[in-house]
């Protein structure tokens, strides 16, 4: 990705949700929502689950969050490492 190209649509990050957060019923009327994270990365606030975006998809899955999760923001490799 060019600096000139985001990693992510910014329409499709609105309505991206985390799979695990979207569920919350405590966090308000729109739990899950995403941030870009070194323009390869979508971090979830709600659950803490963070999701790599490899060749420009993001890579929603369950158990692909749950292993980012403790990492550190700062430490998050980029480009992140293929599945």
């Amino acid at each position: 990705m060019s600096e000139a190209t985001p990693a992510i649509d910014a329409g499709f990050l609105a309505i991206l949700r985390c799979p695990v957060a979207v569920r919350y019923t405590d966090k308000g009327e729109d739990p899950g929502q995403l941030r870009l994270v070194h323009d390869c990365w979508l971090v979830c606030d709600d659950s803490g689950y963070k999701y790599p975006i490899q060749d420009g998809i993001p890579i929603m899955l369950v158990e692909e969050g749950e292993k980012w999760k403790d990492t550190p923001e700062v430490d998050l490799p980029v480009p992140p490492p293929a599945s």
